[in-house]
């Protein structure tokens, strides 16, 4: 998921040879299309001049990622991007995201994008119009309709309307035609004459005159309200919750390969789980100081991502997470250690594949990096280069919790007791009823911490209620939009709900399985509906 990445269509046309199409390929080889992506494709021209000048992936807002702040694009500049194209001879237009969706499962890409791929688009991802973005695009796309004769006829001819102002004409003949007049200044509106008519242009707009005398739209006037989305009760309850708690002891002793030194991640799982145990023994002489009362050693860990668990003897000493931004993870505190052997277990957590970029095959994944004790009386321990065993996945994984079927074939931790532990690695089950009505779903976890979750089988995706840091200020429609415009959110979740698709659900006794990483409290979980008001 996400854009930037490298696309190929296959566009079905009349004959037995058909073309294929690039985005952000310009050296693209005949007879391939070469096409645009972005928030503006009005400066582009294919590589060829009689190819067709096509944006295949137009960015109504953008993604999010855990962590981060929701970003959301104002319609009037999406607007006035896209007649800028059409108006420079653009002939195609593809919304990317048009309709948001979900990344269920372990979909999402990034690193770190989050299980919501909304993308801040005219109908979101529980399948509901989102004003008003939706209905100013279509009436931006009937307004184009409404010129269709005269585009199809000939090139614009371009007249300057003042210092930022513009004027593309399309003659359809016999005296018809059509014009786009456009406002480039970000602040002022302009008076402009035109066919010795005047008009008055806002700021950052164009104005479509299908019969290049009436204005039927202006891509800064927005007509329609905007949507009033809110998340409320559905009236269904968890029952019947249990808890399970990962064997961190265990670990090590089946299923596992061993290696000198350490290991790439998604080498060793190849990708088919988020979670990878990095194992090793160290062996404490009895005569250590601090052994007798002295500082407890410090133990280290670099990470090249996206997250790790930090486990001693059995014991949790915390964790430590990248970003986008700098995937790699460094974790140090003090550990107690005892004299003889001692464990030291490392769950190496990845947020996804990498999704924009080159040499997706340089980008590290787990704990490659340096793993050291400091503070011994011989110094330094180096623990990079000896033996470690590794162990792909959890033992709920193994043991199929997340299965209607599987679920009841180990010793629940049921009751009161279920709810009161919030101890990293735990597994919780509970039941719901479907709720009533016909609303979209979704599962409330602000309660919770990170992890996975599964509704009768079938996963959510991953979740992380980490808070949202960015910069959230006013918005303004004018000027040259970037994902750091407009952010939304600050100080929040960067995902509080789980969609949670009907098609999923029975009318009782629905199952739901999470695993939770960090501690978090399943007795404020709830099952919501997704309402919204225009």
């Amino acid at each position: 998921s996400g854009s930037g990445y490298l696309k190929i269509v296959w566009i079905p046309g009349p004959s037995e040879a058909y073309p294929w199409v690039m985005c952000k390929e310009d050296d693209a080889p005949d007879p391939i299309i070469n096409t645009c992506n972005g928030f503006y494709c009005d400066y582009f021209t294919p590589n060829k001049p009689y190819k067709p000048t096509m944006w295949t992936e137009a960015w109504p807002g953008w993604f999010t990622l855990f962590g981060g702040t929701i970003r959301k694009r104002p319609v009037e500049d999406l607007a006035f991007g896209v007649t800028r194209f059409i108006q420079n001879g653009g002939s195609y237009i593809n919304y990317y995201m048009y309709h948001g969706g979900t990344n269920f499962g372990r979909t999402a890409g990034g690193p770190f994008i989050t299980t919501s791929y909304d993308y801040d688009a005219p109908i979101d991802e529980y399948g509901l119009v989102q004003e008003p973005k939706y209905s100013h695009l279509k009436q931006l796309h009937q307004a184009i309709k409404h010129c269709e004769s005269a585009l199809v006829s000939s090139d614009a001819t371009v007249t300057k309307l003042g210092s930022y102002g513009e004027a593309h004409v399309f003659s359809a003949g016999k005296g018809s035609c059509a014009a786009f007049l456009s406002n480039y200044h970000m602040n002022a509106p302009a008076k402009v004459v035109f066919n010795k008519r005047q008009y008055t242009l806002p700021a950052w707009s164009t104005s479509i005159l299908p019969d290049c005398e009436n204005v039927v739209y202006s891509t800064a006037t927005v007509v329609a309200k905007s949507s009033n989305v809110e998340m409320v009760p559905s009236g269904s309850v968890l029952y019947s919750v249990a808890r399970y708690d990962e064997d961190i002891a265990t670990y090590g002793d089946r299923g596992t390969i061993t290696a000198l030194g350490l290991l790439d991640q998604i080498n060793v799982t190849r990708d088919t789980n988020d979670y990878l145990w990095y194992i090793t023994s160290v062996d404490i002489k009895e005569s250590e100081s601090f052994l007798r009362g002295g500082k407890w050693p410090t133990l280290t860990v670099d990470s090249a991502g996206h997250a790790v668990h930090v486990f001693v003897n059995g014991h949790f000493y915390g964790s430590a997470f990248g970003t986008r931004e700098n995937r790699k993870v460094s974790f140090s505190a003090p550990v107690n250690l005892r004299g003889g052997a001692n464990r030291v277990a490392l769950l190496s957590v990845a947020v996804g594949l990498p999704n924009d970029g080159p040499h997706f095959e340089t980008w590290a994944t787990g704990v490659v990096g340096s793993v050291a004790l400091h503070g011994l009386d011989e110094g330094n321990k180096d623990l990079s280069r000896q033996k470690w065993a590794y162990q792909v996945g959890l033992r709920g994984e193994a043991l199929n919790l997340i299965s209607p079927t599987e679920a009841s074939s180990v010793d629940w931790i049921k009751g009161s007791l279920a709810k009161q532990n919030k101890q990293p690695l735990t597994w919780y089950k509970a039941y719901f009823d479907s709720p009533r009505g016909n609303e979209p779903l979704a599962l409330d976890l602000e309660s919770m911490g990170k992890g996975q979750a599964w509704i009768n089988g079938e996963s959510l995706g991953r979740y992380w209620t980490t808070i949202a840091k960015g910069n959230c200020g006013s918005c303004n429609y004018a000027g040259a939009y970037r994902q750091a415009n407009c952010q939304s959110g600050c100080g929040e979740p960067t995902q509080r709900w789980y969609h949670v698709p009907r098609s999923w659900l029975k009318p009782r006794g629905n199952l739901l399985v999470l695993f939770e990483e960090l501690g978090g409290d399943i007795s404020k979980v709830s099952v919501v509906k997704r309402s919204s008001v225009h």
